[in-house]
């Protein structure tokens, strides 16, 4: 009469009506990913970070767990970005958009963006290996100038062991182009290689990282104090960023992971 298969009514009337322990359990798992993310993870993401924790999870199931939670991804549509194709006089474009690189120290990758604090802006210079794409060295400072993304490269400098033969990657920015901030690279012994000018595919996983930063973390109504974005950013990097959350570049593991795996191969 309704158009229903005998077998589908047994199957249904078969299936048990309370959910089993591995579902509660994947459930508890999927609201922790969530939760950790500050709600900005996708099915893709949530999977891997549940199946990382010992709990195998496809994108698909993950996106019907979410469904039944009332969970949803704050993440933003994608951006139409511009090109250009001038290169700086005196600095090539040496990456040239060879981001995969075999080895951690080979070459990284900095920026600025800027975060809203209440009544102002204030701004974050990162610098990015581009191996496992790990933010090692960063800085925040209410002025966009050398001296805060020198601050920035002499913590990556440092944190790694100033390690030798890096290439430092940019967009023309003149923070970048200073001659303070060159002769600081100069006494790293550090090669620089800079973008095309308005290319900012040149530098995408920069650009990547402070999509991320900014869709995932960073409240839609920014901060209420320079202090507050200080603790908040470092949080997101050192804990959610380098140590949860997976990336696509490292096969679904997070960075620190990536490194951990490639120095315990070599």
């Amino acid at each position: 009469m309704f158009g229903v298969h005998r077998s589908s009514y047994k199957y249904w009337q078969a299936k048990p009506k309370t959910p089993s322990l591995e579902q509660v359990k994947l459930q508890s798992e999927v609201r922790l990913a969530h939760g950790l993310s500050q709600g900005s993870a996708g099915a893709r993401t949530i999977a891997s970070i549940v199946s990382a924790r010992g709990l195998p999870l496809s994108r698909y199931r993950a996106g019907k767990l979410m469904k039944a939670l009332e969970l949803v991804s704050c993440q933003l549509p994608t951006h139409r970005y511009k090109t250009g194709s001038e290169e700086h006089i005196a600095i090539p474009n040496t990456l040239n958009r060879e981001f995969s690189v075999s080895k951690p120290n080979t070459v990284w990758c900095g920026d600025v963006t800027y975060i809203w604090i209440g009544e102002r802006w204030a701004y974050l210079a990162v610098v990015l290996d581009l191996y496992a794409r790990k933010p090692v060295g960063w800085a925040m400072s209410l002025s966009p100038d050398s001296e805060l993304t020198g601050r920035a490269l002499e913590m990556a400098y440092e944190s790694r062991g100033r390690p030798a033969g890096v290439m430092f990657h940019s967009d023309q920015g003149c923070h970048y182009t200073s001659h303070q901030f060159r002769q600081r690279l100069w006494r790293y012994k550090i090669k620089q290689s800079m973008s095309r000018r308005g290319n900012c595919w040149d530098n995408a996983p920069m650009e990547r990282f402070f999509r991320s930063l900014k869709t995932e973390w960073i409240p839609t109504t920014g901060y209420k104090s320079f202090g507050e974005a200080q603790r908040s950013i470092t949080e997101y990097i050192t804990g959610y960023y380098s140590q949860v959350r997976p990336h696509r570049n490292n096969n679904g593991v997070s960075p620190n992971a990536a490194e951990l795996l490639y120095w315990a191969a070599s």
